[in-house]
């Protein structure tokens, strides 16, 4: 069973990750894209809050 740790740090990398591609599916207004990869943007948003991980300096997109 994985510890706090590594599923916070396996939620802030998908996180950054999503984010990256959400920029770049904007950027080309690939609205179906974006609104696929906001869905899973706002789990993670949502299981790191629970985690207690404040993402007021990382969360680029603040949707």
């Amino acid at each position: 069973m994985p510890s706090n740790a590594e599923i916070v740090k396996n939620a802030l990398d998908d996180f950054r990750e999503i984010q990256r591609y959400m920029a770049v599916a904007k950027k080309e207004n690939a609205v179906e894209t974006y609104g696929e990869l906001k869905e899973k943007y706002l789990y993670l948003k949502s299981l790191l809050n629970v985690l207690g991980v404040s993402l007021t300096d990382i969360d680029k997109i603040k949707e």
